[in-house]
């Protein structure tokens, strides 16, 4: 019989992992509440329409990574690749346009049929945040300033650097996409294949492109900056003089780009050192055509994504809070033992972790104590049961003293 394994690109995620994760969307839930947004859970699968029509049918996600199905009903599915375009159906079938602005965090699994390697999974998770139905770039300071505050209490403040840029508006955006297509049209013999494919649909997608030949060919394109309108450059202008304001250091990245249709404006990138070659740790930019896109009203909006992965690799330990010592019970006879149960329910009820092993002698019990790196054990034998007492042990000092049954929470609250 074949030994089972996890499906390639998959993970269990337990231990230490397990808490890493745990802190990561604690910390991010309190922020982001703290910064006004509710939570939010979309489904794990949608109409794959819904990837289709936001992600574009030429992105490589959407051709060579989507996870597609027919489920019995002969409806075509799609495990969600991303946060932002279930939420931005949520926003349309749930007729939320007349609650704007809706602000919106979340977490959990997304899945990617892509090559598994260091921080990159088939299956993986996000944490995510998005504003919709604020077109000021108020909005895009927020986000910027939330997604600094996060990334400062998970311990990377001095390791990570903002890229900042702007995709400007769509008429800016249509005159930068000419010069794009006479520049690339000029150099078609030394074009990727990718990259000649996305020369007439989304020239944009070129500059991003990870080929070393296209990369050479980017260095001398045009830069979208240069094609500005006033508005365009009015927007650029007031996230930057907020991000002065408030104190948050960016580097312009004018190569920085979302290669979809329906991004505008601010598009940035938080990078880091930490994991050898700089690498991406969020995420994220304004896009207000994707709801109208979609089908529905023209709604502005502006998110950001950061993989758990990635940030658990990053997360500084020592802020992770560790599990607290459980308090064990040995009862030693029958008795014992039925009165051991009931003060394990007592004792969690009143917020203590309590361990009590299912059989063994009180030796194996006692190691059982130790490897749990218990803060104390409660003896409780015929004897002291008959004196309504029990005996606690204290773990690391070793002095155990008699202590009577209904004092014990009392007794026990500084190992809380």
């Amino acid at each position: 019989m074949a030994r089972l394994q996890p499906v390639r690109g998959t993970h269990d995620i337990m231990g230490d992992r397990a808490r890493a994760f745990s802190f990561i969307a604690d910390t991010f839930g309190k922020i982001a509440r703290r910064y006004g947004h509710q939570e939010i859970a979309t489904p794990i699968f949608e109409f794959t329409e819904v990837f289709n029509r936001t992600l574009g049918e030429t992105s490589d996600v959407v051709s060579k990574e989507m996870y597609v199905f027919e489920d019995r009903g002969g409806e075509s599915l799609t495990l969600r690749p991303e946060y932002t375009a279930g939420i931005a159906r949520a926003f349309i079938s749930g007729g939320l346009q007349q609650q704007v602005p809706c602000k919106f965090y979340g977490h959990g699994p997304m899945f990617r049929y892509e090559r598994p390697q260091k921080g990159r999974m088939r299956q993986f998770h996000q944490i995510d945040a998005e504003i919709l139905g604020v077109a000021e770039p108020q909005a895009d300071i927020e986000l910027l300033a939330m997604a600094w505050d996060l990334l400062t209490a998970l311990g990377m403040g001095k390791h990570i650097k903002l890229e900042l840029n702007s995709l400007g508006d769509q008429e800016s955006r249509d005159a930068y996409r000419t010069a794009l297509v006479e520049y690339f049209s000029a150099h078609k013999d030394k074009l990727s294949e990718d990259s000649l494919k996305r020369l007439d649909k989304n020239p944009l997608r070129i500059l991003d492109s990870k080929n070393e030949g296209d990369k050479e060919l980017v260095k001398d394109a045009p830069v979208l900056q240069d094609y500005f309108n006033d508005a365009s450059t009015a927007f650029f202008d007031e996230v930057k003089a907020g991000l002065d304001a408030l104190g948050l250091a960016y580097t312009i990245n004018p190569r920085l780009v979302r290669g979809l249709d329906y991004y505008a404006h601010t598009a940035f990138e938080f990078t880091t050192d930490q994991l050898g070659a700089q690498g991406t740790v969020l995420a994220g930019g304004r896009y207000d055509g994707l709801i109208e896109q979609m089908g529905g009203p023209a709604t502005a909006g502006i998110g950001w994504a950061a993989g758990m992965e990635r940030l658990a690799e990053l997360v500084g330990e020592n802020l992770i809070p560790a599990d607290p010592r459980p308090v064990s019970i040995v009862p030693m006879g029958g008795a014992a033992q039925t009165v051991a149960l009931k003060l394990c329910r007592d004792l969690r009820n009143d917020g203590f972790p309590v361990d009590m092993a299912y059989k063994g002698n009180v030796g194996k019990r006692m190691k059982r104590a130790n490897k749990l790196d218990s803060a104390v054990v409660i003896l409780m034998g015929d004897d002291e049961l008959a004196r309504n007492v029990v005996t606690i042990k204290d773990l690391d000092e070793g002095s155990q003293q008699e202590v009577p049954l209904e004092a014990i929470s009392d007794h026990l609250m500084h190992y809380r």
